[in-house]
């Protein structure tokens, strides 16, 4: 089997767990996980930018990905986002990942700072030498990260032979098939704009990983196994019921995870608690909005053929 087939297909990006009092909730994380495992995805990224990582500590990143490799129990592919805003932490979670038995680690580049390609690099690099036995993604999302991916850092990072792919979340669909042309026949590029998943998919993209997978994998999983079948008109259907639910989603007071997290309470009785500070919570009419977000996915769900 080609040793990246493990990351092709469906890979959501994991929440963030707490219980009643903010803390991380572990059987929050097992329950979630175990979710995971029953809607048969290819696997989770986890803490990522859905699992609120820059408002976790170092620690509490931890103890999530310690209670999501036991739940999982190597029946999916997991990948450890593992960036902080300094080397020396990023550095101490790699390693930690890689101690659990991750399938991969993953990193945005630093944040605030414009920093020069080389520095990008070495930041990288330092994390993926302390994980040297574990694969390397690469997470481009330059209108949140502020620092963009080149072809020619990308060229430079894959110099790096446990680099083995982009996590791309750049709106231009393009920069999947520069990425994949630059990276060669043994790269992997996800698509990580939710909103263009078949336009990825359709210009080179191996699979996905999005932050609204969780809310409706279903539907996801259809327009994946449509697109590898050809059936194009069929997932553009899709797309486009995903893209009015990913706009319901996104209608709030509250933060869209907030209503995602509201959506599995009422599709799949899933409890993981709520936002944290400062994502704000839900109120007053939130609560509807997560409401009609899950029938829309109910109608959608029951329209797959």
């Amino acid at each position: 089997m080609d040793r990246l087939e493990k990351y092709k297909g469906i890979i959501p990006a994991f929440y963030a767990c707490y219980d009643r009092n903010g803390k991380i909730s572990t059987d929050a994380v097992r329950d979630l996980t175990r979710y995971f495992i029953r809607k048969k995805v290819k696997g989770i990224y986890v803490n990522g930018s859905s699992g609120e990582c820059i408002y976790q500590s170092v620690e509490e990143r931890k103890q999530i990905l310690e209670a999501v490799m036991k739940a999982a129990e190597g029946r999916m592919t997991v990948i450890a986002h593992v960036a902080c805003n300094n080397t020396e932490d990023s550095v101490e979670l790699a390693a930690h990942a890689e101690s659990l038995g991750v399938d991969a680690i993953a990193a945005i580049p630093p944040i605030y700072f414009r920093l020069p390609e080389h520095a990008v690099a070495g930041y990288w690099n330092a994390i993926s030498q302390a994980a040297p036995a574990t694969d390397f993604v690469i997470y481009n999302i330059p209108q949140l990260a502020g620092t963009a991916l080149t072809e020619r850092l990308f060229r430079k990072m894959r110099e790096n032979e446990r680099v083995i792919g982009v996590k791309n979340s750049s709106m231009p669909i393009q920069d999947i098939q520069i990425f994949k042309a630059a990276g060669g026949a043994d790269c992997v590029v996800f698509n990580g704009a939710d909103e263009q998943f078949i336009g990825g998919k359709a210009i080179g993209a191996d699979g996905g990983i999005g932050g609204t997978y969780g809310a409706m994998p279903e539907l996801f999983l259809a327009m994946d196994e449509l697109m590898e079948k050809g059936r194009t008109e069929d997932a553009r259907r899709i797309q486009y019921e995903v893209n009015d639910i990913i706009s319901c989603l996104c209608s709030g007071h509250g933060s869209m995870y907030g209503i995602i997290k509201e959506v599995l309470r009422i599709r799949e009785g899933l409890d993981i608690g709520s936002v944290r500070s400062p994502l704000p919570e839900l109120e007053g009419n939130d609560f509807e909005i997560a409401a009609k977000a899950a029938c829309m996915i109910d109608e959608a769900v029951s329209g797959i053929q």
